[in-house]
């Protein structure tokens, strides 16, 4: 492209870190420090890319300013003030930063769960009353403790390593730890509720989901040991805090420490501020040098991949695919675009089902080919700029339309082929392409049981007629009068003086009033016009 990919930079983010798109020559980074309304409204509306930490709130009202917007990042983890809903909605992938502040979130959960255990920041501030009441702050060793991690992903996995190095045994609650991942780790995987009655510590490693939100409640801090500790580093609203209130003040459990809250900042007036036996910090998990130039690095390159080569391998609202599989899979998705979009055009009424099967490929694909068929397919009825990648199945969700796939075995014909049927409230269109010799050239091979094959380019008509002499020669003359070159004429049949189907690609794009011309001809049954481009 001419114009360079203009990025805002919004929150508080490295400078360092963003190397990877300042010195590229195809982007323009805007950092909106002081800017007015006005000014972040003019740049909104000229952004390709947002890279935000935690501060900005992507809201459907930001984002409805933004109408260039190709990509949001997320410095950091967490995407609680995103809204991933709208954003899949509007077809705009979501990338986060999962990597860059691992050591940084473990290290400060190591620090939360000492300062707890030997009651550091308490007989801190006791020193500093002028007290020396070294009784009152008796703590516990670590080491030969259990240590409870309710999530095993890459930060809980992280600090189950460090907290082995003090000699602390190590289990963990997560669906998603393999055994033998575990194995590997030292790490003993239980259900919840033995967690929650063996853990002398627990720590809290999970996303803010509907699944996990208040999972730490009243009955689980009841089954916990009277000397149990908690911590949460992780997302504010895992732990309910009214319940932790009360558990530290009822005696319940021994102490906590809380770095997340369900309201952040902690407002004035939060029972947590007064509270005994608990820690508190204000986020800090990712707040160290380290981690915010990594973050903001490994953000950064994923923004510029995701312009640049199309890679959405860190898309939270897509499905991941990048790399070596996205040179894999790109001539094979460009593919299922173009067949998508013969079917989309050939099929009239409410599309009620799609079914998509390919052969001699791995199941792994299905997925991002699922995605990218539903997006041709689709593009007809909702336009091109409205529906891509990322949101082609929340919108096919949203019309009621139910999406099978299928494995089919290698053929002998074609190495990569894709069949596309869609049915809708009057039809059944079936269209089917492969890709051709060692460059993958992308082929029609087949619309409705008629054997063809026709690059899928430019503009093709595609014509329903019957089998008799004349009519080629009449399509022709009609295409030349009105400026249109043919590139390609394909015609098949079902027999002689049949049904014939041609596939006819021409260089420039046709009216709808040329279509009905052509069906003025008695023996032109149906006639569709297919754009691949635009």
């Amino acid at each position: 492209m001419s114009e360079k990919f203009v990025i805002i930079a919004a929150d508080k983010i490295s400078v360092s870190g963003l190397v990877p798109l300042t010195e590229d020559d195809r982007f323009e980074v805007l950092v909106p420090d002081g800017w007015t309304p006005e000014q972040m409204q003019e740049a909104l509306g000229r952004a390709h890319g947002l890279i935000v930490r935690s501060a900005t709130k992507v809201t459907r009202e930001l984002l409805e300013q933004a109408p260039n917007l190709k990509v949001i990042g997320r410095a950091g983890v967490g995407v609680d003030n995103i809204d991933l809903e709208v954003a899949t909605e509007l077809g705009i992938p979501v990338i986060n930063a999962p990597e860059g502040n691992t050591v940084s979130a473990a290290e400060l959960s190591m620090a939360l769960i000492l300062a707890v255990a030997r009651n550091v920041s308490w007989a801190d501030a006791s020193v500093r009353a002028g007290s020396w009441a070294r009784s009152q702050f008796s703590g516990i060793e670590l080491r030969g403790r259990t240590l409870g991690l309710v999530g095993a992903g890459r930060i809980g996995t992280a600090v189950a390593l460090r907290a082995q190095a003090f000699g602390m045994e190590t289990i963990a609650y997560d669906p998603y730890l393999t055994e033998e991942r575990a194995k590997e780790l030292g790490i003993e995987r239980v259900e919840l509720d033995e967690l929650i009655a063996r853990g002398d510590v627990i720590s809290l490693h999970v996303p803010l989901t509907p699944q996990t939100e208040g999972m730490i409640g009243e009955a689980e801090l009841k089954a916990m040991k009277p000397t149990a500790i908690v911590v949460n580093a992780a997302r504010g609203g895992v732990v309910d805090e009214g319940a932790l209130v009360a558990a530290l003040e009822s005696g319940e459990i021994a102490a906590a420490a809380l770095d997340v809250y369900t309201t952040e900042p902690l407002p004035e007036d939060s029972p947590l501020r007064g509270t005994k036996n608990l820690l508190l910090t204000p986020h800090l998990g990712a707040s160290t040098r380290e981690a915010q130039e990594l973050v903001a690095k490994e953000i950064a390159q994923g923004v510029r991949a995701a312009l640049l080569d199309g890679d959405l391998s860190k898309a939270l609202n897509a499905p991941a695919i990048g790399g070596e599989d996205l040179e894999y899979l790109r001539p094979l998705m460009d593919l299922a675009i173009r067949v998508g979009r013969v079917a989309g055009v050939l099929g009239r009424g409410g599309m009620q089902r799609v079914h998509i099967s390919v052969a001699g490929l791995d199941e792994d694909i299905l997925g991002p080919l699922k995605a990218a068929a539903m997006t041709g397919v689709l593009t007809p009825v909702v336009g091109a700029r409205n529906v891509n990648y990322v949101n082609a199945l929340h919108i096919a969700e949203g019309r009621n339309i139910e999406i099978t796939t299928t494995l089919e075995p290698p053929r002998v014909d074609y190495a990569r082929f894709l069949e596309i049927v869609l049915e809708t409230e009057d039809q059944k269109v079936r269209v089917a392409g492969a890709l051709l010799g060692e460059q993958h050239h992308p082929r029609i091979v087949q619309i409705d049981g008629y054997e063809l094959s026709i690059q899928p380019a430019g503009c093709l008509i595609v014509l329903r007629n019957n089998d008799v002499p004349g009519v080629i020669g009449r399509v022709g003359t009609l295409l030349a009068e009105h400026g249109l070159n043919i590139a390609e004429y394909i015609q098949s049949r079902e027999a002689k003086g049949g049904l014939a189907l041609a596939a006819v690609s021409v260089d420039g794009r046709v009216s709808t009033e040329f279509l009905a011309t052509l069906c003025e001809d008695e023996d032109v049954l149906d006639a569709r016009a297919v754009y691949f481009e635009g």
